[in-house]
């Protein structure tokens, strides 16, 4: 199925979760946000969320800096 991540067409899985896609995106889950269609999805959630056909993910990295 096609999804947007991060304003890219991506393909992934019929059966994707919210954890799949950030798989996709990064190595480490730790200081990482993820919203599916403009809405938060809880970190415990990932797992059991289910990722539709032209849905859109952004999948946000928290950065130290100064």
């Amino acid at each position: 199925m096609k999804i947007i991540i991060n304003g890219a067409p991506r393909e992934v899985p019929d059966s994707s979760t919210v954890a799949a896609v950030v798989a996709l995106v990064t190595e480490s889950a730790a200081g990482v946000a993820v919203a599916l269609n403009d809405e938060v999805v809880r970190r415990g959630d990932w797992a059991s969320t289910p990722v539709q056909n032209a849905d859109r993910i952004e999948v946000l990295t928290a950065v130290q800096g100064g």
